[in-house]
């Protein structure tokens, strides 16, 4: 597997403790709660090798990498009730083919226009981030 020392999706530890809480491994992905939680029920889908770019997967793995992220998006849906959920591919400084998964909410925080990357605004405790995984883990 290609991993990068510098990457926090490769490496996990310190560097993604940053922003986020790693949960479990999809198919060819991990599944990883970010922190802040302004949009309840946001993760990450992290493809589990360092590569930048979807184009650089195979048709096989790429396919892999969409089923892992309709499947946590399905259990976000049943989990959190959104009224919709984005979907965000960045990667310009990270260069880890990521997929950022947003549930949004009608009455909520950027309804109708493009959510923060990190706003800050709404960082839960160590037992609100494992309510959270437990209750995405529910619904996978």
């Amino acid at each position: 597997m290609m991993k990068d020392e510098n990457c926090a999706y490769c490496m996990r530890g310190d560097l993604l403790d940053k922003f986020g809480i790693y949960v479990c491994d999809l198919q060819v992905s991990s599944l990883i709660l970010f922190k802040e939680q302004s949009k309840l029920g946001r993760f990450v889908v992290a493809y589990k090798d360092h590569v930048g770019e979807i184009v650089e997967l195979s048709d096989e793995d790429r396919n892999a990498f969409m089923a892992d992220v309709v499947k946590v998006s399905r259990a976000i849906h049943k989990a959190f009730q959104p009224d919709k959920v984005n979907y965000g591919a960045y990667g310009d400084t990270g260069h880890h083919l990521h997929m950022h998964l947003v549930p949004k909410y009608k009455d909520g925080d950027e309804w109708g226009g493009v959510f923060q990357m990190n706003p800050g605004k709404v960082l839960l405790t160590e037992e609100g981030y494992n309510e959270l995984i437990e209750k995405i883990k529910a619904n996978l």
